[in-house]
């Protein structure tokens, strides 16, 4: 199974590479894959290549719903079956 998380593009490096992030990780991409991007976009990567160009408020949503994610996992729970710290 593959989770495609929005990564925004910080900066254009040359040679079909640019850096990304994601919650304050940087790495670099490949983005021989898409025609043009700019920085301050979205992207979606697989195995270090930049495979589709998303718009930056659907981003920014979907970002805002893994925090949220996030944020209800570090609550304490009465579940049956809690999480292990």
């Amino acid at each position: 199974m593959c989770l495609a998380v929005p990564v925004q593009v910080v900066a254009l490096l040359g040679d079909q590479w640019v850096e990304i992030e994601v919650g304050g990780i940087r790495t670099r991409v490949s983005i021989a894959l898409l025609d043009e991007v700019a920085v301050g976009e979205y992207v979606i990567v697989h195995a270090g290549f930049a495979i589709a160009r998303l718009d930056v408020v659907e981003a920014e949503k979907t970002l805002a719903l893994f925090d949220q994610i996030a944020a209800h996992l570090r609550e304490p729970t009465d579940a049956l079956h809690p999480r292990l710290p």
